[in-house]
């Protein structure tokens, strides 16, 4: 709150200032993990921690060799990214340090340009981490953490599985010790077949010799190091054979020392140039995974994320490794798990196992120097096997076709052509199936189901009712998808001519722009050149903020927006024409329908009128009113509606006449004598109008509004009993 009410001091209060007051938070979150921490984790976070060095060790070394890395840089990137990412993380089991699937990208980026090995393949690796921790740390500050949510699961994926057959294919020529060059996976595979007669048997048998103790060591006790204790048998074997001067190729000795500060160019513009398509592609990745790991376990723990404070730790951990002569780094799915499972309870687990390491680094570094590149190999290609997720796989191919379509589009794109070119397309895909979907919202007609509880979805050959259509929108009315929405209405329309009234029930429409207003007006206007009008319920609040705001309530009246559940009631009882109902219709679709009497009209004059005739004279509820209190005898008052309505209330000098009576008999009164003609809305009462018109009575006039009108006007009515 200080630090809130300094800002507000020096630039005021105003929309910048909300917009940044949160980054302070963000970044004190290494004050806030040391003032809340419970001593009481502090001894399984410590066991957790040399848990996973023990881990982390190997794998760092086995990564860098992917990255085509000395392996002292991935000792680099495991200890800093380690320790910025637990103290600026949101997660509490996450473990940030170098990956596999990382690993690969890097060396994809550099390698289009850079000598990989080189001093200049080394500082542009540095620099790649910066500019992805650049990345991350502004997705962070900037909220943008629920962007990660539109990249479809299957590009992980569909990358994760190509990078698995890239690094165990890459690794066959250490395995078996060949010597040939390659760029690409089809070269890569044609020289291994190719010499595969010329492996170095040494080489070849310590390599094979690894993966099969690291196999037989998970299938006994999976909580063994099976890749420390591998490297160290192998590295035993060499040293006491001397196979370092039998032609296998060793680590040889490492260099050891704190993390150094790396001098990097920080403003050669071209090297940035080179380098930006694939930060942004290494810098999405990181996100994605760390993402999905920490709520994979989240989901277990219970805990509750912050994805934007994680965003910030993994961007502040690639800065460090960058600075500090390592290379990209993200979240490690067998480091987090690992941490998970061995009782970890914060994040001082994390930090914990990237100090261990820098002190084991010091102790087994001379080992390096007959640690065989072939055992390195081998537990790489056997990690490469545990990324492809053959059940998920699955999965997705029988799932939806549109994330089967991204998975195998970013598979032969990690494999066949430049990496993070092939992670690009694939989340270019996500957000474009994302856009697609969102963009033709699911709009259907609709009507009770038998027990007239629930709306369901109408079936093609159920049949409608002939006055007023049902319609569901399920999904958002903006600019990308009203065009549909307002297709398939104008297409349902079309089909069903005869409806005039329509009902939009718009539940599922939560968000809502100026386009959607636009289409609503359209499908307004269409309704009442049809003589009807449009009506809506369960219009969601921000959806209402916005049509009251637009004048578009206002425009279309209060009375149109209807309730769930008087929503049919009003329009059966006040809208709808029941002569249709009553002489035409045979579906009886709603509840209100099935008391309806049933009677057959075969008149010349059609019951379904689009516009009320204009030659016909009106007289309103207040002039009958006052015209049969001043001379009840001078007119005849014939209500043309059934006896059921006509018996639950009537104007008490008015006669029963139903329509089909009074068209196939004429009334018994004088041709110039008044008639006032009485329905419930006045559609039946013009239709006889007509008809005794052209009978040869002239002086007929129509209740204007019918007994809805005398209703409103508070007049009294007769009832029988």
């Amino acid at each position: 709150m200080a630090v809130r009410t300094d800002l507000k001091h020096l630039f005021g209060d105003n929309l910048v200032l909300d917009n940044l007051a949160h980054i302070p938070t963000y970044l004190l979150q290494p004050l806030r993990f040391i003032q809340t921490y419970d001593r009481a984790n502090f001894r399984q976070d410590i066991m957790a921690g040399l848990t996973i060095a023990v881990i982390l060790l190997p794998q760092a070394i086995a990564f860098a060799l992917i990255a085509e890395l000395p392996p002292q840089t991935g000792l680099y990137a495991a200890v800093v990214g380690a320790v910025v990412g637990a103290l600026w993380g949101s997660s509490n089991q996450i473990h940030t340090g170098p990956t596999n699937a990382m690993s690969l990208l890097v060396l994809s980026t550099l390698s289009a340009s850079f000598v990989a090995g080189s001093a200049e393949f080394i500082i542009a690796a540095g620099m790649l981490a910066v500019m992805v921790g650049l990345f991350q740390l502004v997705m962070g500050l900037a909220r943008l953490g629920v962007l990660v949510n539109f990249v479809s699961h299957s590009v992980v994926v569909g990358f994760s599985t190509g990078a698995a057959i890239l690094i165990a294919v890459n690794q066959l020529r250490r395995l078996f010790g060949l010597a040939f060059s390659s760029h690409n996976l089809l070269e890569t595979l044609f020289g291994v077949t190719a010499n595969l007669f010329a492996a170095h048997v040494p080489t070849a048998l310590l390599g094979i010799g690894a993966i099969v103790l690291i196999v037989t060591l998970r299938r006994f006790n999976p909580k063994l190091p099976g890749a420390l204790i591998s490297m160290l048998v192998a590295s035993g074997i060499v040293f006491v054979l001397g196979l370092d001067e039998r032609g296998v190729e060793v680590i040889g000795r490492l260099s050891i020392s704190l993390p150094p500060l790396a001098k990097l160019p920080l403003f050669n513009l071209d090297l940035i140039a080179q380098l930006s398509t694939g930060a942004v592609a290494v810098g999405a990745i990181g996100l994605i995974q760390t993402t999905a790991i920490t709520r994979s376990i989240a989901a277990q723990t219970g805990q509750r994320l912050n994805s934007n404070q994680e965003f910030v730790g993994q961007g502040l951990a690639n800065l460090g490794a960058g600075f500090f002569s390592g290379y990209p780094v993200g979240g490690s799915f067998s480091c987090s798990v690992v941490n998970f499972k061995a009782g970890a309870q914060t994040r001082l687990s994390t930090i914990c196992s990237g100090l261990i390491v820098l002190i084991i680094m010091f102790t087994v570094a001379p080992l390096a120097a007959y640690l065989p590149q072939t055992a390195l190999a081998g537990v790489l290609m056997v990690t490469a096997y545990g990324m492809i997720d053959v059940p998920e796989i699955a999965r997705i191919w029988r799932g939806a076709r549109g994330d089967a379509m991204i998975m195998l589009v970013t598979f032969l794109g990690t494999l066949f052509l430049h990496i993070e070119f092939a992670v690009l397309f694939g989340i270019l895909l996500s957000f474009a199936l994302y856009i697609i979907k969102s963009s033709v919202p699911r709009v259907y007609a609709v009507l009770p189901d038998e027990e007239f509880k629930h709306f369901i979805q109408q079936s093609a050959d159920q049949p409608s009712c002939p006055q007023l259509g049902i319609i569901k929108i399920s999904g958002d009315l903006y600019f990308g998808a009203v065009s549909h929405v307002e297709e398939t209405i104008r297409r349902h329309l079309q089909q069903h001519p005869e409806q005039r009234f329509l009902l939009l029930r718009l539940q599922g429409v939560n968000q809502f722009d100026f386009s959607g207003i636009h289409m609503l007006e359209s499908v307004r206007r269409l309704c009442r050149e049809r003589g009807g009008d449009l009506y809506l319920t369960k219009v969601q609040q921000p959806v209402m903020a916005l049509m009251k705001s637009t004048g578009f309530y206002k425009h279309l009246g209060a009375d149109h927006f209807l309730g769930e559940d008087d929503a049919i009631d009003f329009l059966f009882y006040k809208i709808i024409d029941p002569a249709v109902c009553i002489y035409e219709c045979n579906v009886r679709a709603f509840r209100e329908c099935q008391n309806l009497p049933k009677r057959t009209y075969s008149g010349d004059i059609p019951l379904y009128l689009e516009h009320t005739p204009d030659d016909v004279a009106r007289i309103s509820a207040r002039e009958l009113w006052e015209k049969l209190r001043r001379n009840g005898s001078g007119q005849q008052v014939i209500d043309v509606r059934e006896p059921g309505e006509y018996g639950e209330g009537h104007i008490q000098q008015a006669q029963s006449l139903p329509l089909l009576q009074i068209l196939s008999e004429m009334p018994d009164s004088a041709i110039d004598q008044e008639l006032i003609l009485v329905c419930r809305s006045g559609r039946r009462s013009m239709r006889v109008a007509q008809a005794l018109q052209a009978g040869g009575y002239q002086n007929i006039r129509v209740l204007d509004g019918g007994m809805l009108a005398w209703e409103a006007a508070g007049l009294l009515e007769a009832v029988d009993i």
